[in-house]
């Protein structure tokens, strides 16, 4: 998010030097700095065997299939928001989480949090959100999601991973 107006008193911003950071919005009435923050955002690519959930929303990409997405939540870990997103888009449960990595989608201000986690139990409950959702082969993945960028580099990460561990 860029300040152009402080949040607390609804002036304008001016643009005050801050050392190594450079010129930052600055309210001079609350003696206050608001630096740019982008949005966090969770990416989880959710492992069942030699599967892979992904989802169909034709809003982001219309040829291409994508991982599970969602905003963390004020209060809220990135790991608590990849439970939290995959019990609502999706119904089932995981476990082990591993951090994969992050991107940031400069277009959208959103700092992408990457995840893998294990399918543990469930039978899919796709929310309205959703267009459509099932799992998919592993090896067929990428495929699958040509438009996706990011995801595309999480499943490689995952094959990567998994090839290192002998699966």
């Amino acid at each position: 998010m860029k300040y152009k107006f402080c949040p607390l008193c609804g002036r304008g911003l001016e643009e005050k030097y801050s050392w190594d950071e450079g010129g930052v919005p600055y309210c001079p009435h609350d003696d206050v700095m608001f630096f740019d923050t982008p949005k966090p955002c969770i990416m989880v690519a959710i492992i069942k065997d030699d599967e892979i959930l992904l989802l169909k929303q034709s809003y982001i990409y219309k040829n291409s299939k994508v991982l599970l997405t969602g905003y963390v939540d004020n209060n809220e870990t990135a790991e608590e928001a990849v439970y939290r997103e995959v019990k609502e888009e999706a119904g089932i449960d995981i476990n082990n989480i591993t951090y994969v990595g992050s991107d940031y989608v400069k277009d959208k201000e959103i700092l992408m949090i990457t995840f893998m986690a294990d399918f543990v139990s469930g039978k899919i409950n796709k929310s309205d959100e959703v267009e459509g959702m099932g799992w998919s082969k592993l090896a067929d993945a990428l495929d699958e999601m040509k438009e996706d960028i990011i995801g595309t580099k999480v499943v490689k990460r995952v094959l990567e991973i998994r090839k290192s561990n002998g699966i």
